[in-house]
C-alpha cells in the first residue's frame, strides 16, 4: 500500500512543513523510531501517546475492508436464498441487498475518513547508550 493512499501527513516540529509520509517513514513510527525530515534534516519522532494511539487503530481498519465485504455477500446470499424459498418477495430481498450494499458503503466511507490524518512529528529524544 502506497502512502498515497492512506493518506497519512507527518508536520514537522522543526520547520512547519507538511509531508505525506512514505512507508518507510510510517515503519519507523510503527517501531518507534526516528527519521529525518526531508526538509530540514532533523529527526523526529512521534510521542504524543493520543496520535500514536489513533496511528495504531490503523491496523484494525486494514481488516475492515475484508470483513465488511464478507458480511455483504453473505448477506445477499442469504437474500437471495430467502427470496428462492419464498420467505422474501422479490422487492423486499431488492430492498435488502441496496441495504447491504448502502452499508458497505457507509462503512467504507468512514475507513477512508480515518485514514487520512496528520501527525505532530516532534523532535526525537536522544538514546542512551
Amino acid at each position: 500500500m502506497s502512502a498515497a493512499t492512506i493518506g497519512v501527513q507527518g508536520h514537522c516540529a522543526h520547520c512547519g512543513s507538511t509531508l505525506l509520509l512514505k512507508p518507510w517513514q510510517l515503519n519507523a513510527i510503527a517501531i518507534n523510531e526516528a527519521f529525518t525530515c526531508c526538509h530540514c534534516e532533523k529527526a523526529l519522532q512521534l510521542n504524543d501517546p493520543q496520535q500514536i494511539k489513533r496511528f495504531k487503530s490503523l491496523d484494525s481498519l486494514a481488516w475492515l475492508r475484508a470483513s465488511t465485504l464478507v458480511m455483504v455477500c453473505t448477506a445477499l446470499l442469504v437474500a437471495l436464498v430467502l427470496e428462492w424459498v419464498g420467505i422474501l418477495s422479490v422487492v423486499e430481498q431488492l430492498n435488502f441487498s441496496l441495504l447491504a450494499i448502502f452499508v458497505y458503503f457507509i462503512v467504507m466511507r468512514f475507513a477512508r475518513h480515518r485514514h487520512h490524518m496528520t501527525l505532530t512529528l516532534e523532535a526525537a529524544k536522544a538514546h542512551v547508550n
